[in-house]
């Protein structure tokens, strides 16, 4: 297979700066949005691939990409959302829909993109996890919930597909300058970054990084982990 790949919810954010490191290592990268067409068409311009308006947590709308992108060697489950509250505050609607775009926009995106790969015994998954996942976090129940999950379905998917030399990874970022952490106060993101080893909040970059080495021939021996890039955050 060639070296292309699709990012979910690539159209900002960590998708976004994924999509860009991943195309300054040779690869066509596909770019999958829900809202930000204008966005997503000028990386997807960058990156050599097209850009596929598609809710992940739509079955019917992922097979619909998987018909427009084709075949991917590399798929990175970018897409996610979350709500910060108490756990008695969030609608069961609202409970609902994150672990719809979360976890089963996973499941979705993976369902229709494995099945070439399992033919051609190549490819990859990276999914994006949080520190969250592992150590949950107050106010942030249902995302620390699907992030568990999402942990869960990436060592599992990495058993299961291991024979067919398809490699699982997930990454599980602390805290990054994204829009889902725009509303934190000055003074929680000085205290976040007192409570960093490398005295600062993460960057979008920080996470692609790590997301275009994974992707590399030189991790072929490496599948179901789970990688921490958190700056060292002290919990």
């Amino acid at each position: 297979m060639k070296k292309i790949a699709l990012v979910t919810g690539g159209s900002r954010g960590i998708g976004a700066a994924a999509a860009l490191a991943l195309a300054e290592k040779g690869w066509t990268v596909h770019i999958n949005y829900i809202e930000q067409k204008e966005k997503a068409e000028a990386i997807a311009a960058r990156t050599g691939g097209i850009a596929v308006q598609a809710d992940v947590a739509d079955p019917e709308q992922v097979a619909a990409m998987r018909e427009k992108t084709g075949p991917v060697e590399l798929l990175v489950n970018n897409a996610g959302i979350a709500r910060s509250g108490l756990l008695t505050d969030i609608t069961p609607e609202q409970w609902q829909r994150m672990f719809d775009v979360n976890i089963t926009g996973m499941y979705n995106c993976c369902r229709s993109y494995i099945p070439a790969m399992v033919h051609e015994k190549a490819g990859q998954i990276i999914n994006l996890a949080s520190i969250l996942g592992t150590v949950g976090g107050s106010f942030e129940v249902p995302y620390s919930a699907t992030k568990g999950a999402v942990i869960a379905l990436t060592k599992a998917l990495a058993k299961e597909l291991g024979p067919s030399n398809i490699r699982v990874n997930a990454v599980a970022p602390g805290y990054i300058q994204t829009d889902m952490t725009a509303q934190f106060s000055a003074e929680d993101r000085a205290a976040l970054a007192d409570a960093t080893a490398m005295c600062r909040i993460g960057t979008p970059e920080d996470v692609a990084d790590v997301i275009a080495l994974l992707a590399e021939s030189g991790t072929r021996f490496v599948t179901g982990q789970i990688i921490g890039i958190d700056g060292g955050l002290i919990i």
